[in-house]
Formats: C-alpha cells, structure tokens, sequence
C-alpha cells in the first residue's frame, strides 16, 4: 500500500553536463501528471509519461527536469524554421507599431528551441541519460510512498482495532438491553391494565425486538472491517476500495444509532463514526 504524498530528487553528472530530476505528488481521485520539462526534451514527453504511469497510478504528479549542459566542444544547430516564424512576427509587430525598438539578437537567441545541441541533446546517450536518472528517481519517490503507506497502514490497523473492540462491547449488551425493555414493557402493561395477558405481551416483546435488534448492522461491522484490515495488508491500488468500506461502515454505523434504545450503544454509535471519518481522512491519502 502506497501513499500520493511524497517528493523525490535525483541528481546525476555526465561527461556532457548534470540532469535533476524532481518529482513531487499529492493526493488527487485520478492520475494527474504535470511536467516540466526543456523545450529540446519535448519529443521525449511521451516516452516520459508511460515510464511515470507504469509506477503511479493516482495522485498529482508533477515531474520537473533541469538540465546543466557544459560540453565545450558541442555543435549548435540553428532552427531555421522556427527563426524565419519569428521574423516574420517581429516584422508585423514593427510595422503595426513603428515605434517599437528594434530587437537584440540575443534576446531572439534565447527563444525556446532556436538553439539546440547536436552533441548533447540530439543523440541517444542522452536520451538514455534522462530516462535512467528518471527510473531512478521514481525508485526513491516509491520507497518514500510506500514508506509513508506503511505509516498510514499501521494508524488504519490501530483505529480499526479500536472499532471492534467497540463492536464486541455492543454484542455484549444487546441481551442485558432486551432482558430490561421486556422488563419494563411488562411492568408498563401491569401499571395500566388489571392484569397480565400473556399471548400479548409476548407479541409486543417479538414486534419491539425485531425492531431494535442490530445483531445484522453489528456483524456487516465486524465483516466490513476484517474487509478493512485485509485491503490495507495487500499490494495495489486500494483507496477507492477503502474509501468505499467506510461508507459503509458509517452506513452501519448510523442504523446502530437510530435503532438504539440504550444510551450505551447510542454511545458506541457515535464514537465508531468518529473513527470512521478519522480513518476515512487518512485513506484520502492513499493510492
């Protein structure tokens, strides 16, 4: 189980120059990825985001590379195309505002793509370079996920365990809370009646018991959270499927709360609900 929160950096020196890799992720319902990338890189976007999706699978993720390039001996190229397109829009721009100064070449030089370089950026050591680097860093950026994935697993299991010990107090009232609504149903039946019919008073003990009776919401708790612990123990994508379970969860939670008839279990109620939207915070996090 992983985390969608989590930062990685990876530096690396070549004989043409130095590459950093940043990734950087939070949590998001889908996969979201944003990069920064050189504009000589751009033919490699592609390549870049299947290597980013084979190893995340939600989350926002935005993926910056910087490049430090200090062969000496390299050759320049320039883009003709591009720069007769830039010519071509400084000469309307002067036209329609004669007023206009007139353009520094260097200025136009450090458009992006204009210049680009055969040595370095053009060749496939390069490219290999930039992938290598990258696979690395997403190395480190999923132990840093998984890291924080064992983290929130251990908070779940924690909270969960509490859960059910809440359950099991609940199970261990219903027969004390029903010996003591039959009780005073039959004390209530004296007080107003002159004397006790049996038939009925055992049908109204049937009716009202099967009306407060939660043992099925109390064991879908028990199910739903062995569920729980389970997903969080597994490899995979599960946020969606937790995110799910705690709906639930509160599903059950809340027809405890309204069928309860004792301020203990109306109690138990209330506290479960307050985990489950504790844990239901945590799983936000989780791929």
């Amino acid at each position: 189980m992983k985390s969608m929160t989590a930062f990685a950096l990876s530096k690396h020196t070549f004989d043409w120059g130095s590459l950093t890799w940043e990734l950087r992720a939070v949590n998001h319902r889908f996969l979201e990825i944003h990069l920064r990338l050189p504009e000589s890189i751009k033919p490699l976007e592609m390549t870049i985001r299947e290597q980013l999706k084979k190893q995340v699978s939600r989350g926002k993720v935005e993926a910056t590379l910087r490049l430090s390039i200090t062969q000496s001996d390299a050759e320049v190229s320039l883009n003709k195309a591009l720069l007769q397109d830039l010519t071509q829009a400084i000469q309307s721009v002067q036209m329609a505002l004669p007023e206009a100064t007139q353009v520094n070449p260097i200025e136009v030089l450090k458009w992006p793509g204009l210049l680009q370089n055969l040595n370095a950026e053009t060749n496939d050591t390069f490219n290999n370079d930039i992938l290598t680097v990258l696979q690395t860093c997403l190395t480190e950026f999923n132990q840093t996920r998984s890291r924080e994935g064992e983290s929130l697993q251990k908070i779940i299991l924690e909270k969960s365990q509490v859960m059910r010990e809440l359950v099991t107090q609940a199970q261990g009232l219903l027969p004390e809370i029903q010996a003591h609504f039959a009780e005073q149903l039959k004390q209530r039946i004296i007080d107003l009646a002159e004397e006790l019919d049996e038939v009925r008073y055992h049908q109204e003990i049937a009716i009202q018991a099967q009306k407060m009776d939660v043992t099925e919401e109390l064991d879908r708790l028990n199910t739903h959270l062995n569920e729980v612990e389970r997903l969080v123990q597994t490899t995979g994508v599960v946020g969606r499927r937790l995110d799910f379970l705690m709906q639930e969860l509160n599903r059950e939670a809340n027809t405890l709360g309204s069928k309860s008839i004792d301020s203990r279990t109306a109690q138990i109620s209330v506290e479960l609900k307050v985990f489950i939207e504790q844990i239901r915070e945590q799983i936000q996090n989780i791929e």
